[in-house]
């Protein structure tokens, strides 16, 4: 496993989070147990996020806000093969329309297709504290 600084990965790195791959999200729930779920992350490694959209009433929205302002610590993957990649950070749950436009734009442009308007779409914003991985 090699260590990565979030805001400036190797190209390779990069490129591995540019590919379209399933990723998945790993939140905490009340009792500290892990949830972890299928999503769709995109890497921003210049504003030092990552970013999932979803409803405003899933379960992972709800896990990011029950830890409060401060924040919950949370983990994105993926995995192909033998590479695989983690980004790690606190999470903040968005409402911001101009924050959940950049995130669809952002999805549009690494999964090759723009998810349907959606009024509950809120987006789950990941400010990166580690990268690791090995690709």
């Amino acid at each position: 496993m090699a260590r990565r600084d979030p805001r400036s990965p190797d190209p390779a790195y990069l490129d591995f989070w540019r590919e379209r791959h399933l990723c998945t999200l790993t939140t905490p729930r009340a009792d500290g147990t892990p949830h972890v779920v299928p999503v769709g992350v995109t890497y921003d490694p210049g504003a030092g996020l990552a970013r999932v959209t979803t409803n405003t009433g899933s379960a992972k929205a709800a896990h990011v806000r029950q830890a409060g302002a401060a924040g919950a610590r949370v983990a994105v993957c993926q995995v192909e093969g033998r590479r695989w990649a983690t980004l790690e950070g606190i999470a903040t749950v968005s409402e911001d329309p101009a924050r959940i436009a950049e995130a669809v734009r952002r999805y549009a442009e690494r999964y090759g297709r723009t998810p349907a308007p959606n009024p509950d779409r809120v987006v789950i914003e990941i400010a990166l504290t580690r990268a690791m991985g090995s690709v």
